[in-house]
């Protein structure tokens, strides 16, 4: 079980060499999580995707833990156990995806425009996805308003507009949805992230020719 974080207010000191290289091992431990979550979430073949996801969950967890108050670790740990949520399905996800929200709402707390929005996107993708109440806390009308304020971040990001598009898709907006998907298959290559922008521009394509079909 993952220990409870707390953002904790910190009176301004000088940097030192040791602070910056200690940034720097955190945001390249980030990356590694992102790197790493491209390839498991895109690449590894269904049937070992969910222990190769926990195995991940558990790094992140790790990265976290090194680098407290750190917005970054704190996303891509969230990401990380949304996905093996995902993977995990059913009432026995819930737990994970409470777990998600919570560190995603810590690292808004943090530094809210961490990672191009990606605080946002990645709340009102689970608004949009988890269950309403009395199951879970899901709630369209947050996840619209998420998406929105990490739109406003990053208007041409491929994952902030995927999930616009999956959230009209899943209210039958088939107009505003094929617009968020188009730009979702339209939006400029992320430094890095190759795996990652294929294998959502391939979800986003799918999920444009079902919008197209109804419209």
């Amino acid at each position: 079980m993952k220990t409870a974080l707390f953002a904790l207010a910190l009176m301004a000191a000088p940097l030192t060499v040791a602070s910056v290289a200690h940034a720097d091992a955190c945001d390249d431990r980030a990356r590694g999580l992102q790197q790493s979550w491209d390839h498991v979430n895109f690449e590894v073949p269904q049937g070992v995707r969910m222990a190769e996801m926990a195995r991940l969950n558990t790094q992140a967890d790790a990265v976290v833990a090194q680098c407290p108050n750190r917005a970054e670790p704190l996303v891509w740990d969230a990401i990380i156990t949304a996905s093996e949520a995902g993977l995990k399905g059913g009432i026995g996800a819930l737990g994970l995806v409470r777990e998600a929200r919570t560190e995603l709402e810590q690292a808004e707390r943090i530094n809210p425009r961490a990672l191009n929005g990606s605080v946002y996107v990645s709340l009102g993708s689970l608004y949009a996805q988890v269950p309403g109440a009395p199951i879970g806390f899901g709630n369209r009308q947050r996840a619209r308003d998420y998406l929105q304020r990490g739109l406003a971040m990053a208007p041409n990001d491929v994952d902030a507009n995927f999930f616009m598009g999956d959230l009209l898709v899943r209210e039958h907006d088939w107009n505003g949805a094929a617009r968020y998907l188009q730009k979702a298959v339209d939006a400029p290559a992320r430094p890095g992230r190759a795996v990652a922008d294929r294998g959502r521009k391939a979800e986003a394509r799918a999920l444009l020719v079902r919008a197209q079909q109804h419209h």
